[in-house]
C-alpha cells in the first residue's frame, strides 16, 4: 500500500472536516441537490466521454493509486542475472522449467520466446509493442481522472449558475435566498474538492506508476536481450543496475 497517498487523502479529509466542525458544523456544508449537480453531473459527463469498458474499470484504477502492484527492481536484477548464469552455463534451454512457472507475465513471454529460438528483433519487437500498448491503457485510465477534474469544476460553476438565477427569482422571498446561495456556492466547493483532492491528485499518482511499470519492463527487455546473446551475467547486472538510483545500486558480485 501507497501511505503517502493513503495519508494524504486522509490528511485532506481530515483538516477540511476539522475546519468545517470548528466553523459552523458540517452539516450546513452538505447539500443533496449540490451534490446531484457537481458529482451526478461529472460522473455522466465521464461516461460520455469514455468507452463503457474503460469507465468499467473506474474503481479498480484508483485502487491503483492506493495499492499499486510492487516490483522489487533489486530481486528482479537478481533473478535475470540468476537467468543469465545458467543459461551461459547449461544454454538457454536449461531456463525452461523456471520460465513456466515465473509470475511475471512480461518476462515469462519473453523468455519463452529466446527459448524457442525466436530472433533477437522479434522478441524486441513484440516486448516492445507490448510495452508501447500497456502505457497508452493506463495513460487514458489516468485521463479519466484529470477529466473528471475538469468536469467537477465545470460543474461547479454550473450550479453556481442555477443558484444565483434561482437565488434572483425569489428575491422578494427572503427565506428562498439561503437555500439558492447554497448550492451556488456549495457546487463550487464540492468541484473544487473533486478536483483538487482526488482528479488531479490521481492523475499524476497514476502517471508515475505508469513510468515506474514501463522501467520495470524496459529492465526486463534488457536482461532478456542479455539472455540470448549470452551476455557474461556481470555485464547484465551493471547494465540492469543503471536503471536504479545510484544510492540504490547493489551489486551481488562484490
Amino acid at each position: 500500500m501507497d501511505l503517502g497517498t493513503v495519508i494524504g487523502l486522509v490528511l485532506i479529509m481530515v483538516l477540511l472536516l476539522a475546519s468545517m466542525a470548528m466553523g459552523v458544523g458540517i452539516g450546513p456544508y452538505i447539500d443533496i441537490p449540490s451534490v446531484m449537480i457537481v458529482v451526478g453531473g461529472s460522473i455522466g459527463a465521464l461516461m460520455i466521454s469514455f468507452k463503457p469498458s474503460q469507465m468499467k474499470s473506474f474503481v479498480k484504477i484508483f485502487m491503483i493509486a492506493i495499492k499499486p502492484p510492487q516490483e522489487d527492481r533489486l530481486e528482479l536484477i537478481k533473478k535475470l542475472v540468476a537467468f543469465a548464469t545458467k543459461a551461459r552455463k547449461d544454454g538457454i534451454l536449461a531456463l525452461e522449467s523456471e520460465v513456466n512457472s515465473e509470475p511475471n507475465a512480461f518476462l515469462k513471454k519473453g523468455l519463452s520466446m529466446a527459448i524457442d529460438g525466436n530472433e533477437p528483433d522479434s522478441i524486441r519487437e513484440l516486448l516492445e509493442i507490448e510495452m508501447e500498448q500497456t502505457s497508452n491503457r493506463h495513460k487514458v485510465h489516468g485521463s479519466i481522472f484529470a477529466q473528471w477534474s475538469g468536469l467537477a469544476g465545470a460543474m461547479g460553476m454550473v450550479g453556481t449558475l442555477i443558484g444565483l438565477v434561482a437565488m434572483l427569482m425569489n428575491m422578494a422571498d427572503p427565506s428562498a435566498i439561503g437555500p439558492s446561495m447554497a448550492v451556488a456556492l456549495l457546487t463550487t466547493l464540492y468541484g473544487a474538492v473533486i478536483g483538487n483532492v482526488v482528479g488531479n491528485p490521481i492523475a499524476n499518482i497514476l502517471g508515475l506508476r505508469n513510468d515506474d511499470e514501463t522501467v520495470v519492463k524496459e529492465m526486463i527487455l534488457t536482461g532478456i536481450m542479455s539472455i540470448q546473446s549470452g551476455d557474461a551475467p556481470r555485464a547484465l547486472e551493471a547494465k540492469l543496475l543503471s536503471y536504479l538510483a545510484p544510492s540504490e545500486r547493489v551489486s551481488q558480485f562484490n
